[in-house]
This record gives structure tokens, sequence and C-alpha cells, in this order.
């Protein structure tokens, strides 16, 4: 069987196993500068120990969701790691982008956001219609609710210099 054809097979659980690592390179990009740019917009800006803090909290529910759907499969699982997925990666990305785009400059962790949530984000919300684990409209339902804090607070931050949390 061709590889690319095997991929394309693979459950949602396997997929997922791909999320802590993304994550972690998407982190390793954006830590060097992230919370110097997210302190140039924001007069009550963040501190490295606290982009740590949140960093690893998002990991731990990262790997809390990768478990779960692993332990139980479920359509609920389904839910939460289309909502977590969106949250994490695809909204945050879009964050990425904005700002880049408003600021006319890199911001740190771009090149992943781009190469890698979006794909990754659309693949899984992808893959979880393919495999009838969720109906189309429940995807874009769940991904929505899942982007809204992050496309709320990426919004704060790049137009307005506050921040949701």
């Amino acid at each position: 069987m061709h590889t690319l054809t095997v991929v394309r097979q693979l459950p949602l659980r396997v997929l997922l196993l791909l999320a802590p690592p993304i994550f972690i390179a998407h982190f390793l990009e954006e830590g060097p500068g992230f919370v110097t740019w997210f302190n140039a917009h924001v007069a009550r800006g963040i501190t490295e120990p606290l982009f740590w803090s949140v960093n690893s909290t998002a990991l731990a529910i990262t790997l809390a969701v990768v478990v779960l759907e692993w332990l139980t499969g479920t359509a609920f699982s389904a839910t939460v790691v289309v909502t977590w997925v969106s949250f994490l990666m695809f909204a945050n990305a879009l964050l990425h982008l904005t700002g880049a785009i408003v600021d006319g400059a890199y911001v740190p962790g771009l090149v992943s956001a781009l190469a890698l949530y979006i794909p990754y984000s659309v693949w899984i919300m992808g893959r979880t219609v393919q495999l009838r684990r969720l109906p189309r409209s429940a995807v874009v339902v769940a991904a929505a609710i899942g982007a809204l804090p992050m496309l709320i607070h990426g919004y704060l931050i790049i137009f307005r210099g506050s921040r949701l949390f």
C-alpha cells in the first residue's frame, strides 16, 4: 500500500499523537521572543515564568486530550479533540498571522503556526468528518467554540493592547 494512502487512513487517535510534538515545535520557535513581542503590544504584559506556565499547562491539556481519545474514542472525545485543536493551534495560528500582517514583521512562532498548526488543524477536523466521528456541522460548531477565546484574545492583544487572560 502506498505510504500516502496509509497516512490518509490513520485513525484520529493515531493522528493525535502528533499534537504534542507539533505544540512543542511551535513553543520552541515562539519561546525566545514571544514575551518581548507580546509586551510590546500589551501594557499589562506577561513574564517569562507566566509564559512557561501557560505553555506547560497547554501541553498537559494536550496530553490529556490525547489520552481521552485513546481511552474512549467516543463522539465526546472527538468533540474535545476538535475544540482543543481549534483553540490551541488553529486560532493561535490566526493570531500569529494577523500579528505579522499588522506589524509588518515576523511574530515569534509564525513559521510553525503556518507550516504546522494550520495544516494539522485542518487535517484533524477533516479526518474527524471523514471517519464519521462527528457530522460536519458538529465539527464546525466545536471548532468555532474552541477558537473563539483565542480569537478574542488575539484581537485584544493586536488591536486593543489588552488581553483576555
